[in-house]
């Protein structure tokens, strides 16, 4: 959506199927190289961007526990320890076209940064930001400025770049010996099923919707496999690809099942991944920060062209999360979690 308009935002192009603009803030914050005293160019990914100083105190994660890609950076920061160097301020779960908005801290401002809008910090940086204003977005808090929305490299440098200030058991959530085979799961999960339910979702007629659905379920399917003698998507150790994962399953069944369309199967039909599901939702981090009604209520009253009623369904019974999962047997259980 716009950051520009008041007009009420369109999630469905008629005729058409879904493609997520990839285009993001790109700068990086990295680690200080104590030879030089500035941010160090990062082993991974692109480096050809902006870098800023990784200095505790100095950054606001702005997440709403609504949004999937923002809940991910959630629950990474708390996995690695970071809740003392990067603090967070949390949206409400609706927003209008122009911007996410603080509805749930006193007076409707963020108590850190001051705003009514997280639009205010990306003017901040950018006036007239052209592009939609989303979560997760790092902010500096004493300019008010936002720095990146860069999601999938905010979450990999909270690991890469933070690591000073990791907890002592804290998970290694990108294993170097892993690396290679986790980049291709991670990619999968991303095009098929983390960005396929909402190709269901917004498919803007039947062909798009029908091969959406196809490829979504052909990705589900291989999961179920994948999951069904191995703790884990990367084995008997628990990495990033599980939270990328995780944030995506926890929506299926209140959200993705009817509100998307994506309904061959609910989430508690399929024995592994219902069940892995549940192992991770037990752990910290991850239930804690999975707010089920924060879900519902974005959905379907946000996406007012799917649900124009934006009546928000009571069910479903969301109760079955708690039963226990069984799955110890398959791996150890990680040491922050024990």
């Amino acid at each position: 959506m716009s950051a520009e308009t008041d007009e009420k935002p369109g999630y469905v192009a008629k005729g058409k199927g879904f493609d997520r603009d990839m285009n993001y803030i790109p700068d990086r914050i990295t680690a200080v190289d104590p030879a030089t005293g500035e941010p160090r160019r990062p082993e991974h990914g692109p480096t050809d961007v902006p870098l800023w100083p990784a200095e505790p105190g100095r950054y606001r994660l702005v997440a709403a526990k609504a949004c999937p890609w923002a809940t991910r950076a959630i629950i990474v920061r708390q996995l690695l320890g970071l809740e003392d160097a990067i603090s967070l301020g949390t949206p409400g779960p609706t927003h209008d076209p122009r911007s996410w908005t603080f509805d749930l801290d006193e007076g409707g401002r963020d108590p850190v940064l001051g705003i009514e809008r997280l639009q205010e910090a990306y003017f901040a940086r950018i006036p007239d930001y052209p592009r939609g204003i989303t979560v997760p977005a790092m902010v500096e808090v004493e300019t008010g400025k936002v720095v990146t929305n860069d999601f999938p490299w905010i979450t990999h440098d909270f690991f890469s770049e933070w690591r000073d200030h990791h907890r002592e058991d804290a998970p290694d959530l990108w294993p170097d010996d892993l690396r290679a085979e986790m980049d291709e799961v991670n990619k999968r999960v991303f095009t098929e099923v983390n960005n396929g339910v909402y190709r269901c979702g917004f498919a803007g007629s039947q062909e798009t919707y029908d091969a959406a659905y196809d490829r979504l379920w052909t990705a589900l399917d291989w999961l179920e496999e994948r999951l069904t003698d191995r703790r884990f998507l990367m084995g008997d150790r628990l990495t990033e690809a599980d939270v990328r994962l995780f944030t995506t399953l926890a929506r299926f069944d209140p959200v993705y099942h009817g509100h998307f369309k994506c309904n061959r199967q609910k989430l508690s039909e399929m024995p592994a991944l219902w069940a892995y599901a549940r192992d991770l939702f037990a752990m910290p981090g991850f239930g804690e920060n999975t707010d089920f009604e924060q879900i519902k209520q974005h959905y379907y009253v946000v996406h007012s062209d799917i649900n124009p009623t934006q009546v928000v369904p009571k069910g479903p019974d969301l109760g079955n999360w708690f039963e226990p999962h069984g799955r110890e047997a398959l791996g150890p259980t990680p040491a922050f979690a024990r």
